[in-house]
């Protein structure tokens, strides 16, 4: 099932949905089709819109929730109940092409396999830790807190000040 997926083409069951969606449109049908399948078609288009390809993938969905519970609360003639049918199983492998596709881009769902514990690409500036020659610094991967090294200056002893002369600050 997942090598049929993968050999599907996104832009044209966006394309095949979003004609299909306008040419029912005038009647009565779901209102949101159209306008998520003309939001696909621009996302598609769009290589580095990860979050709006999640966006979509999400939408589209959820939509074949809503188009089940439209489809049983409203009444519609035969032939377009079969449109409306169509359109709801043509659905199912576009969101899972979507899917695949986002994750080809580097995108995933927030929850699905995001690893919070792991090292993070981040590091705070001014740091009170040190670790080796670091100097303040404590990597992200460091099991314990390190104590700061203890440097002790001393400081240099300043003339006593002379009256009439400059001091140096």
């Amino acid at each position: 099932m997942a090598d049929f997926i993968q050999a599907l083409d996104p832009a044209k069951l966006v394309l095949a949905e979003t004609a299909l969606a306008f040419m029912i449109s005038p009647f009565t049908v779901p209102a949101y089709n159209l306008p998520i399948f003309l939001f696909g078609s621009y996302v598609q288009e769009s290589s580095d819109a990860v979050q709006s390809l999640t966006l979509f993938a999400g939408l589209l969905s959820m939509s074949i929730f809503y188009d089940v519970l439209w489809m049983i609360k409203n009444e519609q003639g035969g032939f377009l109940r079969f449109l409306t049918i169509i359109l709801l199983l043509l659905k199912i492998p576009t969101a899972g092409a979507f899917l695949i596709a986002m994750r080809q881009r580097g995108g995933q769902f927030p929850g699905l396999g995001t690893d919070i514990n792991g090292p993070t690409v981040w590091s705070m500036p001014g740091g009170f830790t040190s670790s080796g020659g670091r100097d303040g610094y404590q990597t992200v991967d460091d099991d314990t807190p390190r104590a700061p090294s203890k440097v002790s200056s001393v400081p240099a002893p300043q003339p006593a000040n002379q009256s009439g002369t400059y001091q140096s600050v």
